[in-house]
């Protein structure tokens, strides 16, 4: 294989996957981690990838992603009643998942200053907590998606792996009847499945405004999550989740 066949081969791997590793593409291409190494460099350079720890990550992933600036203003109002619902469940001595979105930030936010230890891939989140001194942060690390703020890429997800929580507090851009949890792209998606994994209770934080939304990329079923905390929920989701035996929790609940 040419040099530069090996090149794009590379490329439309890294795209379609979202990330590869070194001692995948290696295995894969039949040539040493040091050459791969030097195509990642090279197809770096010319814009095409990004290197992360161990391998590299599409430059394609952020595209589809709505920036954090835009998120943090959309249903305010909502989103905060869905967060202060969220810390109902939270309890001294927890340890938690909090992800990048902004109802996780509002949660944060809102969040006492009791004994807690909080994993996240979020800045925002991080930096929200850092003067509650009696909460212990644990960052992911990572490639830094600059859209959302957030962590992602394999080192975000050995960041969660290496891990065990008891409670998980995510949300996600689409929420289908059908389909189920999906995000804007591999690497969110990811490692969302890695922070499912990881705990106990799942919590699924979503607004309305994410129903019938099937976004690119598949995050989970049903199945997966524990308890839904929304603002409001139509008769035909409400009797398909009580149906998988999820605890729905509405704000407009008595």
């Amino acid at each position: 294989m040419l040099v530069a066949e090996r090149y794009e081969q590379i490329l439309q791997l890294v795209d379609e996957q979202g990330s590869a590793r070194v001692t995948e593409l290696s295995e894969q291409f039949g040539v040493t981690e040091e050459t791969i190494r030097r195509d990642l460099d090279h197809l770096e350079k010319q814009k095409r990838i990004k290197r992360s720890h161990g391998g590299a990550v599409s430059v394609k992933q952020e595209k589809t992603e709505t920036p954090y600036f835009e998120r943090e203003i959309t249903n305010v109002e909502e989103k905060n009643k869905i967060a202060n619902k969220a810390l109902e469940f939270v309890e001294e001595n927890d340890r938690i998942i909090l992800d990048a979105s902004s109802t996780a930030w509002y949660m944060a936010k809102g969040l006492p200053d009791i004994p807690l230890i909080v994993l996240t891939n979020s800045i925002k989140v991080s930096a929200e907590l850092s003067d509650k001194y009696n909460i212990q942060v644990i960052s992911t690390g990572g490639i830094l998606s600059s859209r959302s703020l957030s962590f992602v890429g394999p080192l975000a997800e050995y960041g969660m792996d290496i891990y065990h929580v008891d409670k998980v507090f995510f949300s996600c851009q689409g929420v289908h009847v059908g389909k189920g949890l999906s995000d804007s792209n591999e690497l969110q998606a990811h490692l969302k499945q890695k922070m499912i994994e990881v705990g106990d209770k799942v919590f699924l934080l979503a607004d309305h405004t994410k129903y019938d939304v099937q976004s690119f990329t598949r995050v989970a079923d049903w199945d997966k999550i524990d308890t839904l905390i929304t603002d409001e929920l139509t008769e035909d989701y409400r009797v398909y989740l009580q149906e998988k035996e999820l605890e729905i929790h509405t704000l407009n609940e008595q």
